[in-house]
């Protein structure tokens, strides 16, 4: 009911993404004729699920923890979708794990031949916070970045206020509850 005729997005709770140009690359494939998924060049592919395509991004193929991967790209936990996913997601099953799996949603765009991949590029940083050595190594980036730079990695509120989804007033407010843990006073330094 949420999504109403919209296409959408998923990004996986425990993925970090950082980088130069993401946003231009993301928001130039949020409405797709179909699905999107991402290929992120990795050198220990087996222990991803791994996307393999031809030259016009078309997917030909997408495992899981492959002995033998067709490709060296793995497959990170940000997808686009259009409205069809609603039926999609509908009409799987629950995995032997009992869930719904986002490759079973993946695998029925390609079965359509309606799976696309876009390619993230050498500058991007790509963070699976899914294990305590990979959530130690993920602070200790956005430790680096955000004291360095000064900038605020994962700061939705920036983000729709620099879109233009939420104006001043409405950043403030979100704002000031925040003060004593300095991302409030990040976010009024926007305004």
């Amino acid at each position: 009911d949420f999504l109403g005729d919209s296409p959408s997005a998923l990004i996986l709770g425990d993925n970090i993404f950082y980088g130069t140009g993401l946003s231009d690359l993301l928001l130039a494939n949020n409405n797709p004729d179909g699905g999107i998924i991402y290929a992120y060049h990795v050198h220990d592919p087996e222990r991803y699920g791994v996307v393999d395509f031809d030259a016009n991004g078309n997917v030909l193929s997408i495992e899981e923890k492959p002995e033998k991967p067709k490709s060296n790209y793995a497959v990170p936990g940000i997808y686009f979708y259009d409205n069809s996913v609603v039926e999609i997601a509908a009409n799987i099953q629950p995995s032997h794990r009992g869930e719904l799996e986002i490759t079973d949603v993946n695998k029925e765009y390609l079965r359509r031949g309606k799976l696309k991949v876009s390619i993230l590029d050498r500058g991007t940083a790509w963070l699976d916070t899914g294990t305590f050595n990979s959530l130690m190594q993920a602070g200790q980036f956005v430790q680096v970045i955000e004291e360095r730079q000064g900038l605020k990695i994962g700061a939705i509120e920036e983000a729709a206020f620099k879109m233009g989804f939420i104006d001043a007033e409405q950043l403030k407010k979100i704002a000031e509850p925040l003060l004593k843990s300095g991302y409030g006073k990040h976010l009024l330094s926007l305004i």
